[in-house]
């Protein structure tokens, strides 16, 4: 008996010993190759970029993984009871490792043959899912035991616990316990109930097999397992354990919406910081504020929606989108889905038709009325210039089954409507800065998200003009000089054939001051203008303003507006004519914070406030003038940088007071509506009316905005600048400037005001019939009609008399 009591010892003894022999001999053998446990300690998790406007509104969040870190501190204490009692709950007590629960997995193992479970605390989790992989072997084991031995001597418990609950993936793209909250409940954990925390809690074991979502029964009894075992361990009385039993299994899919509809800017955003951080910009945490205020984002979302629509219903219903006749409630109701809302524009289907109007079903479910008042414009499409019979009655516009599109009204009723075929692109800046104020790309980035504003070159049509009068204003004509408003014809050089270019209403006025000529928007005019200042001269001016001077034609049309330019270009370069003469450069993110909440990057770009300030200027970098954003990195927040001056600032408050007259009595008079003397702007209208603009400003802001189609075609005979882009522009602009007072650029030193002679353009005398006072540059003033010699220039011309008279009718 003794003899075998010994040999049992001594066999104990032996194993031990092996054992101890093999863990020292693992140790020796992989100790080289184990990680740095300290590097924990700084350990930079995934978090998704986010997007915010400039009054910190969630525009867009970007990344992989949904991730929200949280400190231990803030980590309810209920939950880390109920993880503990579903994890590790002997974690307060143990090492890194759990002896008993290896043994268990080690039992398990040998009586199934595969292995159950790993047996590992949550210290192992950590050292498994920062250093290790997930292949399950011997090797990986035995590395795993000895890094969660190094984490619980260099960690303490709370800094563990804290690494764990912010790594662990908790399903649907939920990363850590904060991101899982928000995900299945849309609440902080701090704001769950404890029947919620008990289930964010079983979801670490297996988040497919206990997903609420996916499986509310499984889920449930994981959660009350949980419940169970903190009852038991004496984590929660009696009371609150029944109680968190009863509550019902409520979690659903909450996703972070959005607070700011504003995707094109989300995606400028996101180019820009992929261009300055490349992947990381998805996973480093950072938070970017646009310059964009949420109200006249929005304001512009609705702009470019509402005028959209409204043109569209202008020419007809071209029918519904699909059909799904003779199909049940339920089989429509699989169908929607498939349509995504548009804008503003949701899908349905026709369920009934009455003489009163028609009852849709939404894809919630529901059947709501749409009155037949809404429904009266859709008369049949036949094509841009043509419709069908008005209709008389619901059924002559849809039938049962048919798949529609509805507008839901501030007051909660349905608009019968349909989605634009046409597209538009609005841009706002400050034109002191060049800071992007707002941004629209299309009708709906669900649709298209090929940003229209930023992307798409498009003739701008006499929208362009302005830029050709502020080169003749500063080459020596006045609003005063005389140009002739008659045929002509030309055989160009670079043309290389017969142009006969021609006003749009094909009249002609003969003599004609440059401001009637402007608001009034003659062609003849203009291309008179660009012949006498020159090709040469007028390219190289206009490259000022930010146009590639190689994209711009080298011939007269240049006057019409045939470059290809984005409404980006043309906005930038309209800036100059609303800040007094600078030149800015836009720029879309104000400031870059770190997850730390460190200023990464903060803007300072050239601004014309600080010229007129008499800032002393800073000279740029070549880096700084390259710069993505448009904007400086600021270097001394007191020190801003200073625009670059291009343009006369007489020769810019001269023709801001020219742009005014379009509005006051030119082709933009619809603006006379916003009841506003501080405008300017000008329309502009290509041939065939292919392309429609209008540009606008005041002191604060300048807007331009675009509507045609992706591929050109007419959008109407009766469709101009004034009926499409127009509407838009003053919507925004509305919205934009309701409150504030009128302001309008400042008069600059130099300017005259001068009685003039209508027919003449000379300095009437007094008592002259019909004169009218005209703003002029000093030295540019027309001499009194008695001094006028023969042989002397016309009034404000540049050329000699016989070059400057106006060109003999053909």
């Amino acid at each position: 008996m003794i003899r075998l009591l010994k040999f049992f010892w001594w066999s104990c003894v032996a194993v031990f010993c092996g054992l101890l022999l093999g863990l020292s001999g693992a140790f020796l053998y992989l100790s080289p190759t184990l990680p740095s446990v300290d590097s924990l300690r700084s350990i930079q998790l995934q978090i998704p970029l986010r997007v915010y406007s400039s009054d910190e509104k969630l525009i867009a969040e970007f990344g992989e993984m949904r991730r929200t870190p949280i400190q231990f501190a803030d980590i309810p204490k209920d939950f880390i009871q109920a993880l503990l009692s579903a994890e590790d709950d002997n974690f307060a007590n143990h090492y890194g490792v759990d002896v008993s629960s290896l043994m268990r997995a080690a039992s398990q193992l040998l009586k199934t043959g595969h292995i159950q479970s790993g047996g590992s605390t949550i210290t192992m989790q950590v050292a498994k899912n920062y250093f290790l992989t997930s292949e399950r072997s011997f090797s990986r084991k035995i590395t795993e035991i000895l890094l969660a031995l190094q984490i619980e001597r260099e960690l303490s418990k709370d800094e563990i616990l804290e690494l764990y609950v912010n790594k662990i993936y908790l399903g649907n793209r939920a990363y850590g316990i904060e991101a899982a909250a928000q995900v299945y409940y849309g609440k902080s954990i701090r704001d769950l109930s404890l029947g919620q925390m008990a289930m964010i809690a079983g979801l670490p074991k297996a988040p497919s097999r206990y997903n609420p979502l996916m499986d509310p029964v499984r889920s449930k009894e994981r959660r009350d397992w949980i419940l169970g075992r903190m009852f038991r361990l004496g984590k929660i009385d009696e009371t609150r354990y029944k109680a968190a039993l009863a509550e019902p299994i409520d979690a659903r899919y909450h996703v972070q919406t959005p607070e700011l509809a504003a995707p094109y800017i989300a995606e400028m955003a996101r180019a820009e910081m992929v261009g300055r951080f490349g992947s990381a910009a998805y996973t480093d945490g950072f938070r970017v504020t646009t310059t964009v205020p949420s109200d006249l984002q929005l304001a512009a979302n609705k702009a470019v929606q509402d005028g959209l629509i409204s043109y569209d219903q202008r020419h007809g219903y071209r029918g519904p989108e699909t059909r799904y006749p003779n199909m049940t409630r339920e089989a429509w109701l699989q169908e929607l889905p498939k349509y995504r809302t548009l804008g503003s524009l949701e899908p349905a289907v026709v369920s009934q038709v009455e003489s009163s109007g028609i009852l849709v079903l939404t894809r919630d479910g529901k059947e709501e009325a749409v009155a037949w008042d809404s429904m009266k414009w859709a008369r049949p499409f036949i094509n841009s210039n043509s419709m069908g019979a008005r209709p008389q009655k619901p059924s002559d516009v849809v039938q049962v089954g048919d798949l529609v599109r509805v507008q839901r009204q501030e007051d909660g009723s349905l608009r019968f409507s349909q989605v634009p075929s046409a597209q538009s692109a609005l841009v706002s800046l400050d034109p002191n800065n060049g800071a992007i104020r707002a941004l629209v790309g299309g009708f709906a980035f669900e649709q298209s998200n090929y940003n229209r504003a930023a992307q798409a070159k498009r003739q701008p049509g006499s929208s362009f003009k302005p830029f050709i009068y502020s080169a003749a204003l500063d080459a020596g004509f006045t609003p005063a000089s005389l140009v002739n408003d008659a045929p002509i014809v030309f055989v160009d050089e670079y043309l290389d054939k017969v142009w006969r270019p021609k006003n749009d209403t094909n009249t002609f006025l003969g003599p004609i001051r440059l401001r009637e000529a402007l608001y009034k928007s003659r062609n003849l005019v203009s291309i008179r203008l660009l012949q006498t200042i020159g090709i040469d001269y007028a390219l190289n001016y206009v490259s000022r303003f930010g146009f590639n001077k190689q994209e711009l034609p080298r011939n007269l049309s240049l006057a019409l507006g045939t470059a290809n330019l984005t409404p980006m270009e043309i906005v930038t370069g309209w800036s100059t004519f609303a800040n007094g003469g600078y030149k800015i450069r836009p720029y879309l993110i104000q400031r870059i914070e770190s997850r730390d909440g460190e200023v990464l990057f903060t803007a300072n770009p050239p601004s014309a406030a600080a010229a007129t300030q008499d800032a002393e200027p800073r000279t740029q970098t070549a880096e700084e003038a390259t710069g993505g954003s448009g904007a400086d990195e600021a270097k001394d927040p007191q020190a801003p940088a200073v625009a670059e001056r291009i343009v006369d600032p007489r020769t810019t408050y001269i023709l801001t007071s020219m742009l005014q007259d379009v509005i006051k009595r030119g082709t933009g008079r619809r603006a006379l509506a916003m009841g506003r003397g501080d405008i300017a702007g000008k329309t502009g209208t290509t041939n065939d009316s292919k392309d429609s603009w209008f540009s606008g400003y005041n002191a604060d802001y300048v807007t331009s905005v675009w509507a045609g189609f992706d591929q050109p075609e007419t959008l109407g005979r009766s469709e101009f600048g004034g009926t499409v882009a127009l509407p838009i522009w003053m919507s925004y602009m509305s919205a934009a400037l309701k409150g504030k007072p009128e302001h309008a650029p400042a008069e600059p030193d130099g300017i005259i005001s001068l009685r003039v002679d209508p027919v003449s353009g000379r300095a009437a005398p007094p008592g002259s019939p019909d004169a009218y006072f005209e703003l002029f540059k000093s030295e540019d003033s027309p001499p009194p009609m008695s001094e006028i010699e023969p042989g002397m220039s016309a009034p404000g011309s540049p050329l000699p008399s016989d070059e400057a008279a106006p060109i003999d009718l053909f």
